[in-house]
């Protein structure tokens, strides 16, 4: 198995580092090597699989502006790490794989329509990401945690890991896009108030967001309200999240690592998967 992977970072290298202890090759190409066009285009018709987990700029996804036609052309396994957020905002209810796609994220859902359109592609929509270096127990170790309270508000997360085991089930899977979250939406508020439990510190108060000072990206973060089902990658995939709740993930985490500082941002509806 060649495994060839555009972006290779937090989330990509976790998937890195499960197969190769399987005995895969796996190619990369970064943002240095990207505009190589001869040797990307021979690892691209020489992979058996091929991911990208980079996000879209302005204009369109870079990956397919540029090597759209050699992928289309290519007999490989494709698979894409896109966003939950192409729902937009739900007002708390449930977002499926056959809802609309209505996010306030343009390019993002102009990329995920583009890979949707590659026959055989793969798109796992992915909601908040967390894992050892970039959780809410780093952010509160930090001091850079705001517990920003906006009642019946909840949003979806998933551990890094359980990205990797999804990605790994699609291999065999059969395509189609699949949101891939743990099993249970929550505030914010909590998922930092229990990380400082765990951390033994107090979690500071609940700030309302007229009060809060947020940036702009983090502002339009806590503008949606979404609930993330995952039952289609469960039916379909066989695939079950080894943290099915925040509180597993985080405690996993806390007995195994230690907070490492990390950016004062808080966690978004797309989480950087470069």
């Amino acid at each position: 198995m060649r495994l060839l992977i555009f972006g290779p970072g937090y989330t990509a290298s976790r998937l890195i580092a499960r197969l190769a202890t399987r005995g895969w090759r796996i190619v990369t190409i970064t943002r240095e090597s990207f505009a190589d066009r001869a040797r990307t285009a021979f690892e691209i018709a020489h992979a058996t699989h091929i991911l990208s987990s980079v996000p879209p700029d302005d204009a369109a996804d870079p990956v397919l502006a540029a090597y759209g036609a050699e992928i289309a052309a290519s007999r490989a396994w494709l698979g894409y790490l896109s966003s939950t957020g192409v729902y937009g905002d739900t007002r708390g209810a449930w977002a499926d794989e056959s809802g609309p796609l209505a996010g306030r994220r343009g390019p993002r859902l102009a990329a995920d329509a583009a890979w949707s359109a590659l026959p055989g592609a793969r798109i796992f929509r992915l909601p908040g990401i967390y894992g050892p270096g970039r959780s809410a127990l780093d952010r509160v170790a930090a001091g850079n945690a705001v517990r920003v309270a906006v009642p019946g508000q909840v949003f979806s997360r998933v551990h890094v890991d359980d990205i990797v085991s999804g990605v790994i089930a699609g291999f065999d899977g059969p395509p189609g896009a699949y949101n891939l979250a743990d099993d249970m939406p929550a505030p914010q508020s909590h998922v930092l108030a229990y990380a400082a439990a765990l951390l033994g510190v107090e979690p500071g108060p609940e700030v309302p967001l007229d009060h809060a000072d947020l940036s702009p990206p983090a502002r339009a973060f806590y503008s949606e309200n979404r609930r993330v089902a995952n039952g289609k990658a469960k039916r379909l995939l066989g695939w079950r999240p080894l943290y099915p709740d925040y509180r597993l993930g985080l405690r996993a985490l806390s007995a195994s690592t230690s907070p490492a500082t990390t950016s004062t941002a808080p966690p978004a509806a797309i989480s950087d998967q470069r």
